[in-house]
């Protein structure tokens, strides 16, 4: 049973992927990490051995720490972020845990490099519609919540990233883009291992209305609407990436908890 210092892999599931997920720090050993190197997603690698030194890092947000079993490791540093002031938590049982529980695992080898400040960094085609915010917010949800994108000119995409060591999608010919009839949400999911059965249906929905085949989808020509509106309500495509993460966080929710409630008002009752 859970206890306030530590947090099931079940609850912990629940809250990836949403607004609410507390920081993910995995401490696991070198060896540990090398015999399987997947992260829980959104998770980052820091060394139990600083663990005194990562109040400042992680101050104003729960954090929950990883390692093998969820024994000495993530409870010791669980202990050090407290001490520091932060709100942190063990995973019962660790990686291992989670692992048998069949959640989800993202391939560390898929990750990009990171910058100085710990961020990865991507670019795109400017103006963004439907997969070039689809993507961003799967990035920042379930692989890296402090990830950076920049939108420039279609045609300075591939030298922007050369230059600035941004990991260029949603062009041609690069490994992050369309394949076949998958979009580049489709692609991302897949190869970051995160085929949940709610993922898989919020990228139908994507692809979908991504491209131009609506009747893959009854839910895609209410995203494709949403997503142009909001296209037009911003010239500010960063702002519009916020707008976005709000309207996906939602498309999300809905495909994970409330695709099967209905509408009850008005009742339908016959008239006397």
């Amino acid at each position: 049973m859970s206890s306030f210092t530590t947090i099931s892999a079940d609850k912990l599931a629940r809250l990836i992927g949403t607004a609410n997920t507390p920081a993910l720090i995995d401490v696991r050993t070198d060896d540990d990490f090398a015999a399987d190197p997947r992260l829980i997603p959104g998770a980052i690698r820091r060394s139990h051995l600083q663990a005194a030194d990562w109040g400042g890092e992680f101050s104003g947000r729960p954090a929950i720490v990883i390692c093998q079993r969820g024994l000495k490791l993530s409870e010791g540093a669980a202990a050090w972020l407290r001490h520091e002031g932060v709100s942190a938590e063990a995973l019962e049982d660790g990686f291992e845990g989670w692992k048998t529980a069949k959640l989800p695992l993202v391939p560390a080898a898929k990750l990009p490099a990171r910058d100085a400040q710990g961020r990865t960094i991507w670019v795109t085609r400017a103006r963004p519609k439907i997969d070039r915010i689809a993507c961003p917010w799967l990035i920042r949800r379930f692989v890296d919540p402090n990830a950076v994108f920049l939108f420039v000119a279609p045609s300075e995409v591939v030298a922007v990233g050369e230059r600035f060591a941004a990991v260029p999608f949603d062009i041609e010919n690069v490994f992050w883009s369309h394949r076949g009839d998958l979009c580049t949400f489709d692609v991302m999911v897949e190869e970051f291992g995160l085929a949940t059965p709610p993922l898989l249906r919020l990228a139908t929905m994507v692809r979908a209305a991504d491209t131009g085949r609506l009747d893959l989808s009854p839910e895609a020509p209410g995203l494709l609407a949403a997503s142009l509106g909001l296209s037009r309500m911003y010239d500010d495509d960063l702002a519009q990436l916020e707008a976005g993460i709000v309207l996906y966080d939602a498309f999300y929710r809905w495909c994970r908890d409330a695709s099967g409630e209905t509408h009850n008002w008005p009742t339908n009752k016959a008239k006397p």
